[in-house]
């Protein structure tokens, strides 16, 4: 379990103004050091003639079997001194697993926290309180590292922690402030999406194809870091030791933590340049956190696998995952990795990069809608196309909010969906942290349901009564019986601002959204809809990993009715942070737009105007119209009135231009 450093007397206000790092004051995680802070990049004219230019891909680097190796024997190593016996994952950046060891005497499973803020004996909501191995705990946390990371910057599982809870930054003294910016990420990557890649124990051209999924989705318990070969994110490593699955809910102390020590030691060699760390990202005035455990705090490194292997433990296979084996990683960028540079007939912009299959077929190539059963007329392979390369453009040119140096141009990827949630295209920029490919399609996908006239009945015909139930909270909260039937356009936003336990966000004494758990009930294993859409997949995944089941979960979460046969609205969950928009073809819904991997204002802004400038450049597609828009919608509190939010654009956007309130008047 873990200690307390030292604490931080420190108050709310000075959080929001001041730097916050940990580490004790020291950023010597064992990376390049950081070097003086260098002028800016001088901004340059984005080229918008289809010939790209914009970006400079990631060097194609990758992680040897005997690179994880020394990994792992470090990580072994570090856990010996500490007497923290530990289950160590190592995956690559798309996530396949490369190594699983397990260390003699390591616990057998890990559990997810439980609120306790309903008394000594609550209980146990939505994932909480969820007993599954503790192989799968550490795979979820080397798969956060990878995911989260770029070149332009290094975010571990301690990072993730601070930007999924109620409240940013999470600490006793911070209740009143909005929620984490990517409050509800850590259910992506889910087992069951459609999106992500399975483990293929036969081999052949599939088998290193990513983005892979990740058993729990994102995890949130420290423990979890990336691995760097020259500058480049090449994997990351998760430790499970102290059986304990959860979160730090205290930015204000530093904590001596075992496990995340444990993956210090491990990415020795392989650690980011203290340049791009998360202690140097900050955001609202907030800087996020890396690692409080520093290379001062280590043992000496052990680095010899054979004099490890066999005795202190042995590498172990798991289920869905790993055959038990080494393996090399694959080179992020490759054809063999699943995602490459496109070609010139899959996407107009050079800089664009997307999803492959492994032997040169575009998974989601460009395509239309699919939904003419219910829409009168569906959206077109010109308009989906013109959706995608306007986005990519606003992208391009904007400033970015989470990489290193300042003044970076924005990376994310960028998905399309029909009414029915069938993927109409996917493209990504060169560098674009890979969380963001599953998660831009969630919110797609979110956006385009809580905007159909079906979103209710849908709910509804879920046979988990607990799902259903969110219909008539929504409809009672909004005080609108016709709430849910495609009357108001919702964004990602405006969903997510009814999915929080304070309504209005981080307000003290108010009530919960009505998407959302009351916040005596509220942790991030319990955010409500979210969550209980696809518990059942996330459980049925677990007995898989664990032997309780012969069968996995199927390529499909929640228990919703199909559209038609075959296609599900939401068969990778919903998400709950800003980042989308829902398409109108004049006042009818024709699909959704979604945008994830830089700030989320960025992702507003990027979906917004990127679907603006298409119907622009095509006509006869574009934004809700404003009257339907969610920011019409007005919430009786009894003591104050309060307007549902649409999209939030950020402050000086652009790096070619000087435009401030972008996104007014549209």
């Amino acid at each position: 379990m873990r200690n307390i450093r030292f604490t931080a007397a420190i108050s709310a206000a000075a959080l929001i103004l001041t730097s916050c790092g940990g580490g004790g004051g020291s950023n010597d995680f064992g990376g390049d050091p950081a070097p003086a802070p260098a002028p800016a990049p001088t901004p340059t004219p984005t080229p918008i003639d289809g010939n790209g230019g914009a970006f400079t891909p990631p060097a194609q680097e990758s992680l040897s079997v005997t690179d994880v190796q020394t990994i792992i024997a470090q990580a072994v190593g570090e856990a010996t001194a500490r007497n923290l016996p530990s289950v160590i994952a190592v995956t690559d950046r798309v996530g396949n697993v490369l190594a699983v060891f397990r260390m003699n005497g390591a616990a057998a499973t890990a559990t997810t926290s439980i609120s306790t803020s309903a008394g000594p004996n609550p209980t146990p909501m939505d994932a909480q309180g969820v007993v599954f191995p503790a192989e799968a705990a550490a795979i979820a946390k080397a798969v956060t590292g990878a995911y989260l990371s770029s070149s332009g910057n290094a975010f571990s599982t301690r990072t993730a922690s601070q930007i999924v809870q109620e409240h940013f930054p999470p600490a006793p003294t911070t209740a009143g402030l909005e929620s984490g910016p990517l409050f509800g990420v850590q259910f992506s990557q889910l087992p069951c999406s459609d999106l992500n890649q399975r483990f293929s124990a036969g081999g052949g051209a599939s088998a290193l194809i990513g983005p892979k999924r990740s058993p729990i989705g994102l995890a949130a318990d420290p423990g979890g870091l990336p691995l760097y070969k020259n500058g480049v994110v090449v994997g990351a490593i998760g430790v499970m030791g102290d059986g304990d699955y959860g979160f730090d809910p205290n930015i204000l102390d530093t904590d001596v933590d075992d496990e995340e020590a444990i993956a210090l030691a491990g990415i020795q060699g392989f650690a980011p340049s203290a340049s791009i760390t998360a202690n140097r990202i900050s955001v609202d005035g907030t800087s996020l956190r890396f690692s409080d455990m520093v290379v001062d705090d280590l043992s000496p490194l052990q680095s010899n696998f054979a004099a490890i292997n066999g005795t202190a433990g042995n590498l172990v296979p798991v289920t869905g995952y790993s055959d038990g084996t080494i393996i090399a990683g694959s080179a992020y960028g490759t054809e063999s990795s699943g995602i490459r540079a496109s070609t010139a007939a899959e996407f107009q912009n050079r800089d664009a990069f997307i999803l492959t299959d492994g032997t040169g077929t575009n998974r989601f190539p460009i395509r239309a809608g699919t939904d003419g059963a219910n829409v009168a007329t569906p959206l077109t392979a010109a308009e989906t196309r013109a959706i995608l390369e306007e986005s990519f453009i606003i992208m391009s040119r904007a400033r970015a909010q989470i990489r290193q140096p300042l003044d970076s141009r924005a990376q994310v990827s960028i998905s399309v969906v029909d009414t029915h949630g069938e993927i109409l295209g996917i493209v990504r920029s060169p560098d674009a942290p890979i969380f963001g490919t599953d998660v831009s399609l969630q919110k797609a996908r979110t956006a385009s349901f809580f905007s159909n006239s079906v979103a209710a009945a849908d709910l509804l015909g879920n046979p988990d009564g607990d799902v259903a139930a969110f219909v008539g909270r929504v409809r009672t909260f909004l005080n609108d019986p016709n709430a849910l039937t495609g009357t108001v356009a919702f964004a990602d936003r405006s969903g997510g601002n009814l999915a929080r336990p304070y309504f209005p966000d981080g307000e003290l004494g108010r009530p919960n959204g009505p998407l959302s758990r009351p916040i005596d009930q509220f942790n991030p294993f319990a955010t409500g809809l979210q969550v209980a859409l696809t518990i059942g997949n996330i459980a049925g995944h677990l007995n898989f990993i664990s032997g309780v089941s012969a069968t996995d979960t199927a390529e499909r979460c929640t228990n919703t009715p199909d559209a038609v046969a075959g296609q599900n609205r939401l068969e990778n969950g919903i998400q709950i942070f800003p980042g989308s928009v829902p398409i109108y073809r004049g006042d009818q819904l024709v699909g959704g737009l979604g945008v994830s991997g830089d700030g989320i204002d960025q992702d507003d802004m990027i979906s917004f105007l990127g679907l603006h400038n298409a119907g622009l450049r095509v006509g006869g597609i574009g934004n809700a119209p404003k009257v339907i828009r969610a920011d019409n919608v007005v919430v009786d509190l009894g003591d104050a009135q309060v307007r549902l939010r649409y999209v939030n654009c950020p402050f000086a956007p652009f790096l070619d231009t000087d435009d401030q309130n972008v996104c007014e008047g549209l």
